[in-house]
């Protein structure tokens, strides 16, 4: 979901500082693709400087997609070749790059991760760890580092921490964990916390240093900077901790450092406090309830057509395959795929819902032979592009400056439309009915069951987008920043104006309506949707619901939750 771009930094960095970070806060950036831009000798001085760890759209190239460089120039001291030559060379943290890298030092290509066009494979949610191998290394001469960055949309560049590069050896010896008890790192209670660490020492030597704490809000906000003196036993684990007062409901970011002057290790990780506590009021406009009665009035006036075809080639001896077309609101022609088991009799079905610029396929509605499956295509995806196909980007500003036509009014319809097709069906059991997706398909399984809530029976959503706006754009670099760029550079709406449009899509305004049991899934590092507007919108649903949060998990949860979604959904359906 990025661009590609190319930067370098000079800066010669003396032994006193080898024991800390061999590379600068600031380094060198320029858009564009040059293989020249990779060699050491090149001049970058002309370029701009930028702090690696935050997307580069948050420093001055919003809207940006396409190719980078970042460059860096260092001197690493001699006296540190032996270490280097024992324990392996160097070690280079560049935390997440969105989307693609290609990292090179003194020329040569040291790392890679993802994929370009046309091959386009994205790793933006990937740690990239490198090593520069010590014959590679001048001693105490000027070495670069560039890494050249693929960005296809959304924000791009080196956008998280830790940015590090050091010696290997002794820092390999060491390891920091959070140690809470609790696996979710969800904290509940007192909001004097405590931030409770392991520090690993598996070398036979003890190390006497510093540890930090550095803990900000989801927002940015610092919340403490704690530090103290500490000893860390050869071949022991060594456990201490940070008490922090007055801690509010929220998400927070830890970023732990172990200093000593032989090294210095570093971590980062997420931990929460009471979610279901977060306040975020819903904001509906006054006719927020006639706009959407009225919108599946529209719907109703629309002749479905409803149209399935079989598809020999996909079926098996355990279900049939079919292709869906129906028509929807303002009579735009989407489709889907309906997947039925070959046992006689009814059967309760899933209706899944897909994500941002996704295609649902066949195989991906296969949920069991006592399971019918539905996979929706809604406007604008997969195979529901005839009538309406804005694109991506673009897909989330169309007709935004009008709410009659914006297009997750018409989406939104599209998910009604497919539970009246499933309503439609002799085979389906319509008192068991549930809707489940993920990210988009979140926030549609949100929308479909407030707008279904007398029809759905037990909704999944995972990840949930579309929620909480205006605080959605400040814990989130994307699509924030497609929106700055439509305000902010393009001038077509006021802020106002858009807050205006997105408030009828928000499902925290629509959470209240759902009358079905919920299961939700979060992933406490998902920088895409955040935890925060997944619970703003949750807790707004007033009937029985649970939710699962995975500490380490990004944007794309494990498949833990997939069985337990599902495990959800056949208890409330009486399933074994």
């Amino acid at each position: 979901m990025k661009r590609i771009l190319l930067i370098f930094v000079s800066l010669s960095v003396s032994y006193s500082a080898i024991s800390q970070n061999l590379l600068p806060e600031k380094w060198k950036f320029k858009t564009g693709d040059d293989a020249a831009w990779s060699a050491p000798g090149f001049n970058d001085s002309g370029w701009k400087e930028i702090i690696p760890g935050n997307a580069w759209e948050r420093q001055g190239y919003n809207g940006y997609d396409g190719y980078g460089w970042y460059r860096v120039t260092f001197t690493v001291p001699s006296k540190f070749r032996k270490d280097a030559e024992t324990y392996g060379g160097l070690a280079l943290q560049l935390g997440k790059i969105d989307d693609v890298d290609f990292t090179y030092f003194n020329g040569k290509l040291i790392g890679q991760m993802g994929e370009l066009p046309p091959d386009y494979i994205t790793r933006y949610n990937e740690v990239r760890n490198y090593t520069i191998p010590a014959d590679m290394v001048l001693w105490d001469k000027p070495n670069t580092l560039a890494v050249r960055v693929f960005d296809l949309t959304g924000d791009g560049g080196i956008y998280s921490e830790p940015i590090l590069l050091s010696v290997k050896g002794l820092a390999d010896k060491v390891s920091i964990e959070p140690a809470f008890t609790e696996p979710d790192r969800i904290l509940k209670g007192a909001q004097n916390i405590t931030v409770p660490l392991v520090l690993k020492n598996v070398f036979n030597k003890p190390f006497k240093g510093k540890v930090s704490l550095k803990v900000v809000s989801d927002f940015g906000n610092d919340i403490c900077n704690l530090e103290k003196e500490i000893t860390l036993k050869s071949n022991k684990d060594t456990r201490t901790g940070f008490i922090i007062a007055g801690i509010e409901p929220g998400f927070y970011k830890a970023t732990v450092t172990f200093s000593s002057d032989k090294f210095t290790k570093k971590t980062a990780f997420m931990f929460g406090y009471e979610p279901e506590k977060i306040v975020s009021p819903p904001n509906p406009q006054a006719d927020f309830a006639n706009y959407w009665s009225r919108a599946k009035r529209e719907l109703a006036a629309v002749d479905p057509q409803f149209k399935l075809t079989k598809i020999d080639t996909l079926c098996t001896a355990r279900r049939n395959i079919y292709l869906v077309e129906m028509r929807s609101l303002g009579n735009v022609l989407i489709r889907g795929w309906y997947s039925v088991p070959t046992t006689p009799g009814k059967h309760p079905a899933v209706m899944q819902v897909q994500g941002y610029s996704s295609t649902i396929v066949p195989s991906y509605v296969d949920y069991g032979d006592d399971l019918i499956g539905f996979g929706l295509n809604i406007r604008g995806h997969g195979n529901s592009k005839d009538d309406v196909n804005p694109g991506f980007p673009g897909y989330l500003q169309y007709f935004l400056n009008d709410k009659e036509l914006y297009i997750y009014r018409g989406a939104y319809m599209d998910c009604v439309r497919g539970v009246d097709f499933l309503f439609s069906r002799p085979e389906v059991d319509t008192t068991r009915v549930a809707v489940e997706g993920a990210s988009q398909g979140g926030a549609l399984t949100f929308a479909t069951a407030a707008l279904n809530n007398t029809r759905i029976k037990v909704c999944a959503p995972q990840v949930p987008f579309l929620s909480d706006f205006e605080h959605y754009f400040k814990v989130a670099s994307w699509p924030g920043n497609e929106f700055i760029n439509y305000v902010e550079v393009e001038k077509k709406m006021s802020w106002e104006q858009v807050y205006y449009t997105l408030s009828y899509i928000d499902i925290k305004n629509l959470a209240g309506w759902i009358k079905a049991p919920m299961i939700m899934g979060a992933g406490l590092i998902d920088d895409v949707c955040p935890p925060h507007i997944n619970f703003a919108a949750y807790n707004q649903v007033t009937t029985e619901k649970k939710y699962i949060v995975y500490p380490t998990a990004g944007h794309g949860l494990p498949d833990d939750f997939y069985a337990k979604k599902m495990a959800f959904i056949r208890e409330h359906f009486g399933l074994q």
